[in-house]
């Protein structure tokens, strides 16, 4: 028998034992789904049952077509409205007045929101004279307050406009002043001993800390105004999507009432979005300190 015994290749050579197991490595090496993606689908295949759903209980004419007409209807109407027009205005340039609107609105509202959120966190004085006012307008309902609007001021834009304004301007002003009362003292400090003016602090110091707080209220504002839309445009709504909507109800064209829905729903999460982008865009930090 020999001395030296041979050298069989094991796993420190790259012998058998190093032969990886396809079935016990397959698993641990599948790529991975990224997330976007993942969500993405989910949406898709959300709004897909959803959509197939509504095929099938109007293809089983459990409500006549006056009550829920189908998906294809509704596709024909926002064809023919795109097209032919309904009321003498096509469905973009319905659109484009809501819109308007609802951005002018807003606009004022957000800007008069801020300013008077700076003064009740800010100021106690004005807190305790504007902080009940505040509250009290924030639980109005739009359509309370639209007949007085309209008594004051018409039945053109105004009303309108200053209903939006209304609805708008108390979820910013709540948001903001919540926010700059929660501003620590230690950054007031430190910015007057770096020889920040009074006058400068809110500008450059309060306003930046409570601006993610801000932007979540413009977002509530501005989806409050939204809703208001359709209120608003029940007086004289003609342009407006919220007008065609009322339109059609008169007549019951439900397929119109519901293209009108569906509009005024996509065309909100497109502005919700676009502020979520402009709030990453100015408070990148939000979520970080």
């Amino acid at each position: 028998m020999s001395a030296v015994t041979e050298a069989r290749p094991g796993p420190a050579d790259g012998g058998p034992g190093t032969r990886l197991d396809n079935n016990s490595t397959r698993g641990r090496f599948r790529p991975r789904t990224p997330a976007p993606v993942r969500s993405l689908g989910l949406r898709a295949l959300s709004v897909g049952s959803l959509l197939l759903l509504w095929w099938a209980v109007a293809r089983a004419e459990i409500w006549p077509p006056v009550i829920l007409p189908s998906p294809q209807a509704v596709w024909e109407k926002a064809v023919a409205t795109t097209t032919e027009g309904f009321s003498g205005h096509t469905l973009p340039e319905h659109l484009w007045v809501s819109m308007r609107r609802i951005l002018v609105g807003s606009g004022y509202g957000t800007l008069g929101g801020v300013l008077l959120g700076l003064l009740i966190g800010l100021a106690p004085a004005v807190r305790a004279l504007l902080g009940p006012f505040i509250s009290f307008v924030r639980t109005l309902p739009p359509l309370a307050y639209l007949s007085l609007l309209v008594i004051w001021f018409g039945i053109n834009e105004e009303p309108k406009i200053w209903l939006l304004v209304i609805a708008s301007l108390p979820p910013v002003a709540v948001a903001t002043a919540d926010a700059v009362r929660n501003v620590a003292p230690d950054y007031l400090n430190a910015a007057r001993s770096l020889g920040a003016r009074s006058w400068q602090l809110p500008l450059w110091v309060v306003l930046p800390h409570a601006l993610p707080e801000v932007m979540t209220g413009i977002r509530i504002a501005v989806g409050v105004a939204y809703t208001s839309v359709v209120a608003a445009e029940t007086v004289n709504g003609i342009p407006g999507i919220g007008g065609m909507v009322r339109e059609a109800q008169r007549y019951n064209q439900t397929d119109t009432v519901i293209l009108g829905l569906i509009v005024i729903g996509l065309s909100g999460l497109l502005i919700d979005w676009l502020l979520q982008l402009v709030d990453r865009v100015l408070a990148p930090w939000r979520g970080r300190t």
